[in-house]
């Protein structure tokens, strides 16, 4: 069993950033790929990015590339989502996940979940 936990959400203008972090405690953190997700009211659950076990390769969903950076510290049992230049269609619950294996990017390949972070852009 992995418990997740995100936090770094909040309220932010646009053009603004936000860290998010997500801290995990369980199973041994370096064995699984880790996935950052965000859900809009009325939309699906849809896929951020994602990073492998050793943080050498990342994903990025094409409305995120460029702004935001995905990336973590097995030390701490942490991945981090570094998100800037944001705008207000980036307003959602963020969410992130752990599978073992690969890094993926549908959000039914992962086997754990956190509670989510709401993070809301202001135009």
């Amino acid at each position: 069993q992995v418990t997740l936990v995100e936090s770094g959400g909040g309220l932010v203008q646009a053009g603004g950033s936000l860290r998010l972090s997500c801290a995990a405690s369980g199973r041994t953190f370096s064995n699984y790929a880790m996935g950052w997700f965000r859900q809009a009211p009325g939309k699906e659950r849809e896929f951020v990015a994602a990073i492998d076990w050793s943080g050498a390769n990342t994903g990025y969903a094409g409305s995120v590339k460029g702004r935001f950076t995905i990336s973590r510290d097995n030390a701490k049992n942490t991945v981090y989502l570094q998100m800037n230049s944001l705008k207000p269609e980036d307003t959602a619950v963020y969410y992130c996940a752990a599978r073992r294996g690969a890094p993926n990017s549908s959000r039914r390949l992962y086997d754990y979940w956190g509670q989510g972070t709401q993070v809301t852009v202001s135009s």
